[in-house]
């Protein structure tokens, strides 16, 4: 009988708990996040094995992020290459995630340049870019962050 007590006990603790979770969590809901406008424009070029991507990343505003990650995907398997950047690290064999660090509303854009290869030769790749994370921020302009872009294996340079 009093292992019966406990066991309604625990399960009204937890419960309570789980009830109490849920009305913070709505409390949260009704937050307002902040507004920004995280974009990425860049360029990037590939000759024989060699992708090259230079890409910059801004904040139009109206409110700053502390932090926001671009991950760039590539439609080719890569071969690594130089180190990344500190601020990147590897997701897969086709994926490339970097930080950009803090992100000033209207403030100065932060650049990325990666020197990357390719396993094989490939006559083109597909680079897809978006933002994987912006602080939390609503951004009523994603169209700016996530560009996919087909880039012939000419060497020169096509905008995203």
């Amino acid at each position: 009988m009093v292992a019966m007590g406990r066991v309604a006990l625990v399960v009204s603790a937890v419960t309570v708990m789980v009830a109490a979770s849920d009305a913070s969590a709505g409390a949260r809901a009704g937050a307002i996040a902040p507004e920004a406008d995280v974009a990425h424009h860049g360029h990037v070029s590939l000759a024989g094995d060699r992708l090259d991507v230079l890409m910059e990343s801004q904040n139009h505003g109206p409110s700053g992020v502390p932090t926001a990650t671009v991950r760039l995907t590539f439609s080719e398997p890569l071969a690594g290459g130089p180190p990344l950047p500190p601020n990147c690290l590897w997701g897969g064999d086709r994926e490339v995630l970097c930080s950009t660090g803090p992100l000033r509303a209207d403030g100065p854009a932060r650049d990325t340049v990666l020197d990357l290869r390719t396993s094989g030769t490939p006559h083109e790749v597909t680079v897809r870019v978006a933002t994987e994370w912006n602080g939390g921020a609503t951004d009523r302009n994603p169209g700016n962050n996530d560009h996919q872009l087909l880039v012939p294996a000419t060497g020169d340079w096509y905008a995203f």
